[in-house]
């Protein structure tokens, strides 16, 4: 039986628009036994998926840790991988050519490599279009869209309103400037005519306390979902207002009307979410962003 590596280490939203690649090498390779070489927190939320008949998720353990770098590289020359599809593609990933072999194929950047994605303006394309272009390279054609009916969670202990619509105030926290105001996110939501549904991590409580401080009838389930609840909570969503963080690329990606608002920090035409319905809005500062425009905007996108 041939084997496939496919490494995808983090972060949410790049794992999420990387949901279509999956697809598509799963449907390159029907026959072939496929391991995903990823990290703990992906590697829960893609057992369920349809695509791989292997996660590891040991794919980044600290240079500094070399018994733990010397386990990996034993494991990815002992699996006689015939081909790698590196989606990744960053420095680190790149060096798991040396572990893998040279004997065996490779997709993406690694010097060397069979497939090269030999395009130098590919740091200037959407992320999705850049992996569908390294994939084209590889020789894929086929690119089905990605059945997400394996993200499935039971919300029944959320006590949820058979209307609701979703908010990510969250962001990562060494990026301030990728959060809206919270006190916005209230106003917002204050001003609905459903509640809203906040999710996010734990840490990000004190922003949904903010939040219902506004709007008393929103639920706060910070800290209470997985990415697979995630997934099931936007199927459910009316609509969902979120910034630029992994939450609202899942949520997009599993066909709930999204609007995603961007700051400077980050270029939405390099990594806007995609899914069915998804409109994003942009503001420097992101912290200047009006009310008003969040609910014309999202006025539209519901129309839409």
């Amino acid at each position: 039986m041939t084997r496939i590596l496919v490494i995808k280490l983090a972060a949410l939203g790049d794992v999420v628009q990387a949901f279509g690649p999956f697809a598509a090498i799963r449907a390159h390779h029907p026959g072939a036994e496929i391991t995903l070489l990823t990290t703990p927190p992906y590697a829960a939320l893609l057992r369920g998926s349809p695509w791989f008949d292997r996660i590891w998720a040991d794919g980044r353990p600290a240079w500094s840790n070399l018994p733990a770098v010397l386990r990996l590289a034993r494991r990815l020359r002992g699996a006689g991988f015939a081909r790698v599809y590196d989606l990744q593609t960053s420095s680190r990933s790149s060096r798991y050519r040396w572990f893998v072999g040279r004997q065996a194929e490779w997709s993406g950047i690694a010097g060397g490599a069979s497939h090269p994605h030999a395009n130098p303006a590919r740091d200037a394309m959407h992320t999705v279009e850049r992996q569908r272009e390294q994939l084209e390279m590889a020789g894929i054609r086929d690119f089905p869209a990605p059945d997400l009916e394996w993200l499935q969670a039971d919300l029944s202990g959320f006590a949820l309103p058979a209307r609701f619509c979703l908010l990510v105030p969250g962001a990562s926290p060494l990026r301030p400037g990728k959060r809206w105001p919270a006190a916005q996110f209230g106003a917002l939501a204050a001003g609905l005519e459903l509640p809203a549904v906040i999710i996010g991590a734990a840490a990000e409580a004190p922003l949904a306390a903010t939040i219902r401080q506004a709007a008393p009838g929103a639920i706060d389930l910070t800290g209470r979902t997985s990415f697979a609840a995630i997934g099931a909570l936007a199927r459910r969503a009316e609509f969902a207002v979120g910034n630029d963080t992994g939450p609202s690329h899942l949520i997009a990606a599993a066909g709930c009307p999204t609007l995603t608002l961007f700051g400077p920090d980050s270029d939405p035409a390099l990594c806007a979410p995609r899914g069915r319905a998804v409109a994003v809005l942009r503001h420097a500062p992101l912290a200047g962003l009006d009310v008003v425009a969040v609910r014309q905007a999202l006025a539209a996108l519901r129309v839409g």
